[in-house]
């Protein structure tokens, strides 16, 4: 019945910092934008890979807090090819790298980033012998 995740969606302070993390800096495409009823602009989609997207939303007011152990979202994983290569080109983007790349209890290679909203990212390489590609 369910295919996958289909987007996800984020509410943006500032949608060309946005933009630029999401498309300049981990090379996602922008598709379009949406405009509201009045004719300003609402959203920009974005395309992850093929079948995932991102909704950017305009208008948001509030950053969020730094992540403590409340219930809800709590991060986005990216999987990745070279963990090395995601963690180089943040750095050389000059987009925050909150943790380096390290092995994960899973065995999976990882490293952690945020969004100019807060908002965690982590990237993640499997590792052949992780319980996800055992899965």
């Amino acid at each position: 019945m369910l295919k996958g995740i289909a987007h996800m969606s984020f509410v943006t302070s500032d949608i060309e910092k946005s933009m630029y993390y999401y498309c300049g800096v981990l090379g996602f495409r922008f598709i379009h934008r949406l405009n509201d009823e009045k004719g300003e602009p609402w959203l920009n989609y974005v395309r992850i890979s093929p079948c995932e997207y991102l909704e950017l939303f305009y208008g948001g007011t509030r950053k969020l807090p730094p992540m403590d152990r409340r219930a809800g979202f709590s991060h986005m994983c990216l999987q990745v090819d070279d963990i090395q290569a995601i963690a180089k080109r943040l750095k050389d983007c000059g987009a925050p790298v909150d943790i380096e790349p390290k092995r994960g209890t899973d065995r999976n290679w990882q490293c952690w980033s945020h969004d100019p909203d807060g908002n965690r990212i982590e990237f993640m390489q499997i590792d052949p012998e992780s319980p996800q590609a055992k899965s």
